[in-house]
């Protein structure tokens, strides 16, 4: 199962609303595959596919994304963001030694416009801050959340094809030493 070793520290404002962050773990395989199918179903909608043949289709690219993550982010914490207790979607991060990639980050759509992803990544921006590292992010050019990235001061590394590597913030200097007395 993914790793989950440094837990991201959530405001208190977020947990005594009742907005929680805990490892991901083999029970949540099925809500993840749900969350994925959820996020992900509108940009078939111009597909004229039967609706089970857009299910397996979508089932299948879950797939191949999980095995990508467990493969080339084998160093990444899987979170499961919960709210009452129940969970409402996913933050991964990778935290390399000058950045933090948010490997994914999405929600179920009753989570959304609630404040919660901006809630999230401004813990995120926080911890990255005090480490003096930057927040970067891949994101498609035709989702919806890249304005929220950009109201958040998210700016465009590059765009290739339909993704936008986007990045926040600007690390901080390591510190110096005057080795004279």
């Amino acid at each position: 199962m993914p790793n989950f070793t440094r837990c991201l520290a959530l405001p208190e404002p977020m947990t005594s609303s009742g907005i929680g962050l805990r490892a991901e773990t083999d029970d949540d395989r099925d809500f993840v595959e749900r969350l994925y199918l959820t996020v992900r179903w509108e940009e078939l909608a111009q597909v004229d596919w039967p609706e089970t043949a857009k299910t397996a289709f979508l089932k299948d690219q879950f797939l191949h994304q999980r095995h990508h993550y467990l493969t080339h982010y084998h160093d990444t914490d899987f979170g499961i963001v919960t709210w009452g207790g129940a969970p409402v979607g996913r933050l991964y991060l990778y935290r390399g030694r000058v950045d933090c990639r948010i490997v994914d980050i999405s929600l179920l759509p009753e989570a959304r416009g609630q404040g919660l992803g901006t809630a999230l990544l401004g813990a995120v921006f926080a911890e990255s801050a005090a480490a003096g590292r930057t927040v970067s992010i891949h994101v498609e050019i035709f989702n919806p959340a890249q304005r929220l990235y950009e109201r958040l001061g998210f700016q465009d590394v590059t765009v290739r094809g339909p993704y936008r590597l986007m990045q926040w913030g600007a690390p901080s200097m390591p510190p110096t030493s005057d080795p004279t007395p």
